[in-house]
């Protein structure tokens, strides 16, 4: 039988504490997972360039070729904005374990998931876009997109956490809906029932005479 241990009343709580890693760690792997097929469709949906080999082993690129630099960057950047978003509203609905440890895993996966999709697309890429290795001159090779620069990687967990703020302001309840009052668990505390004060008076009624019987007073003589 499981025992639950409760440092004090109203501290966090092992067994919520696990329960809340466990789901973190759930978030973490589909994200990674999520990514990786990610970075395939990245590496099908950036465009590669073209180069013309003038010298050996030199190449130049053809006109309006460049551009697909920043056309695979664009593209990275849009679908880990995807992922954040979407990725983020499906662990979103998880209610029971909502609180700063799914926060933590999932701008943890976000950020593992956006190098997944990097690392993933330009290995796939470099399958997709292969070229000899001393292509004849006046021969036309393509070069695989890559991801230029590390700056694109924070794309995906940014979009995750203003998702995460945007959601939490939505929550009409303190605890997120997970029913969990405090950080890392803890039940609301009861609240106080407090009874009004009698009120006294200082207004007496009677004697009555007869104590409830009617008497009949004769109106007194001049």
């Amino acid at each position: 039988m499981a025992t639950t241990l409760t440092a004090e009343p109203g501290g966090p709580r092992v067994e919520i504490l696990r329960r809340e890693v466990r789901a973190a760690a759930v978030v973490c792997t589909v994200f990674a997972a999520a990514s990786a097929l990610a970075g395939v469709a990245w590496a099908f949906l950036a465009p590669a360039e073209q180069l013309l080999v003038v010298e050996p082993d030199r190449g130049t690129a053809l006109t309006g070729e460049s551009v697909h630099r920043f056309d695979a960057l664009a593209i990275f950047v849009l679908i880990g904005i995807a992922l954040g978003v979407l990725g983020t509203a499906a662990a979103w609905r998880w209610r029971r374990v909502r609180g700063p440890v799914l926060l933590s895993g999932i701008v943890l996966g976000s950020l593992g998931g956006a190098l997944l999709v990097k690392v993933v697309g330009e290995a796939v890429a470099e399958r997709l876009h292969t070229r000899p290795a001393h292509p004849a001159i006046h021969s036309i090779v393509e070069f695989a997109p890559s991801v230029e620069g590390w700056a694109a990687l924070i794309a995906q967990p940014l979009a995750a956490a203003v998702t995460v703020l945007f959601l939490a302001a939505l929550s009409t309840s303190d605890d997120l809906g997970s029913g969990e009052y405090l950080p890392f668990g803890g039940h609301r505390p009861a609240p106080i029932a407090i009874a009004p004060s009698q009120y006294g008076s200082a207004i007496t009624y009677g004697p009555y005479p007869g104590n409830g019987t009617r008497q009949t007073l004769a109106p007194e003589s001049p």
